[in-house]
């Protein structure tokens, strides 16, 4: 079985994407920092079928997030599908928003750790093996304001286009091989009704777009609009 490795797993886009995978044959690795909330998903996907195991980790502990992915590694024996896309839904230590004007670097550094460093970790984990198998997709999620910014999200969206610029810089560097890289940008609030003036979209709805990037491997970015 083919293995899927989301960071940042929760009840919404990352039920969603396991579900996606996971009734399409694949194995999935779920990490996140709540191992119970991880655990309720992996109950969850047991009842529909879909084998899945939780790795507790913090994209803040490095450390923690590389341990993670190789013991997901270990147990499915691999890793052929990596997804990042933290979203905290409760309050992050550390992480704050700011507008453009009230950027600091104080403010802005703990968002490209948890944007951005942890990405990078992520991938430099599992992308050797990647590598060396000549086969493997890298799906890495943002915000639409990491294509477009949005002044409410004034230190939280350089981060994510730094992200950004490094995926298609990554998927350039990898032409030819037998691994993809792809940045998603989600330009839409995610649930029911919508907020902030975002337009609303179900995690159901976006979700099939992961899963066109991993079986077409046609392009190196998909922006999610309602």
């Amino acid at each position: 079985m083919p293995t899927l490795a989301i960071v940042g797993a929760g009840p919404g886009m990352g039920l969603a994407i396991a579900r996606t995978f996971g009734s399409r044959g694949f194995d999935v690795a779920l990490i996140a920092r709540t191992k119970e909330k991880l655990e309720t998903l992996v109950d969850q996907l047991g009842q529909e079928g879909i084998t899945a195991a939780a790795f507790p980790a913090d994209v803040l502990d490095r450390a923690s997030l590389t341990d993670a992915l190789d013991a997901a590694k270990a147990r499915f024996g691999g890793i052929e599908v990596l997804e990042y896309s933290p979203a905290p839904h409760a309050r992050v230590p550390g992480l704050t928003l700011a507008a453009p004007s009230e950027v600091t670097v104080d403010n802005l550094q703990p968002m490209i750790e948890y944007a951005f460093y942890g990405a990078i970790t992520a991938a430099q984990t599992v992308l050797p093996a990647m590598r060396e198998a000549d086969a493997g997709t890298l799906l890495f999620t943002t915000g639409g304001g990491s294509v477009d910014p949005v002044p409410m999200f004034g230190n939280a969206n350089p981060a994510q286009a730094a992200l950004r610029n490094w995926v298609l810089n990554l998927n350039k560097e990898l032409a030819g091989s037998g691994v993809h890289a792809a940045h998603v940008a989600i330009n839409v609030w995610i649930g029911e009704g919508g907020q902030a003036g975002f337009p609303a979209a179900t995690p159901e709805q976006i979700a099939p777009l992961y899963w066109d990037l991993y079986e077409n491997r046609d392009r190196s970015e998909a922006v999610f609009n309602a």
